[in-house]
């Protein structure tokens, strides 16, 4: 039988950041395939487009990047926030829930702490107020999903 061993906290920081990481690639497709959902009028840009690209803009490299360096830098800063935030899980991970619940309960307040709080006191354009319902529960079904796959793969990592 194999004995259980202590699993140290700066493990459990980079199982967090690694099943966040992981979990932001069902995440993004999920965004894709249901953008296509969304009214016509709503079919812009996803929000971590928007976000990389408002954030270029502030830091002046916006206008020498190009469409597919923008695209590049989003999947960059989409997986890396997805992996910081999955480092931040787990005080979450701690509690008696199934892990799918628990990845869920976490992703949904990541999503109003980023969306609510973080990106408008940046004064980011992206924020959950300005934004039309169907995108906010697009969002917010996006950290659904990517919460409900960190939780259950971290989880996974923690056992081994």
């Amino acid at each position: 039988m194999r004995q259980k061993q202590k699993v140290q906290p700066a493990q459990v920081g980079l199982d967090g950041a690694l099943a966040g990481l992981i979990a932001t690639g069902p995440m993004t497709l999920f965004m894709l395939a249901t953008q296509r959902l969304l009214p016509k009028g709503h079919q812009y840009a996803l929000p971590p487009e928007i976000i990389t690209g408002e954030l270029a803009q502030r830091m002046n490299v916006r206008p020498n990047l190009n469409k597919p360096q923008l695209l590049g830098a989003t999947l960059v800063s989409h997986f890396g926030y997805g992996a910081g935030m999955g480092i931040l899980y787990s005080p979450l991970s701690k509690l008696p829930l199934p892990s799918a619940l628990k990845g869920v309960l976490f992703g949904v307040m990541v999503w109003a702490a980023s969306y609510l709080v973080l990106l408008p006191m940046l004064g980011m354009s992206e924020t959950g107020h300005r934004e039309p319902s169907l995108r906010n529960f697009m969002m917010i079904g996006a950290h659904v999903v990517w919460g409900s796959v960190m939780g259950v793969v971290a989880d996974m990592l923690v056992r081994e």
